[in-house]
């Protein structure tokens, strides 16, 4: 049988569809860490919500760190291990974060970033 080179139209689907299977049965490799983590940012007036998955892990277990641009998501038990680095969408204020961890959903807001700066002249 001849190979068809086209692009498949549903190649994106079963894609899809594979992750979120992957998300139910615990995503688990070969050496027992999954890493594919569902991440959700939203843009809200003057803050940006951040709302991260990640079953398996204590709030005991979790570290997080922003330079406000990124915002990196460390995590690791004896199942499960995290380690993302979400590009936030605009600068935000990094002191300014407030999170929430409950049933293994991470929530994370910040102050959206003052883009402009008062210059003053002397």
């Amino acid at each position: 049988m001849r190979r068809d080179d086209r692009e498949d139209p549903f190649g994106d689907i079963f894609d899809e569809i594979e992750r979120m299977m992957q998300g139910m049965t615990g995503g688990m490799e070969d050496a027992g860490f999954g890493s594919e983590t569902h991440i959700d940012v939203y843009e809200e007036d003057d803050v940006v919500r951040l709302i991260a998955d990640l079953p398996g892990i204590s709030k005991d277990e979790l570290g997080l760190q922003c330079d406000g641009k990124t915002l990196t998501i460390s995590a690791a038990s004896d199942r499960r291990e995290y380690d993302e680095r979400v590009r936030l969408p605009v600068g935000v204020d990094e002191h300014s974060a407030e999170a929430t961890f409950n049933n293994g959903v991470l929530n994370v807001t910040f102050d959206r970033a003052d883009d402009t700066a008062a210059i003053d002249v002397e």
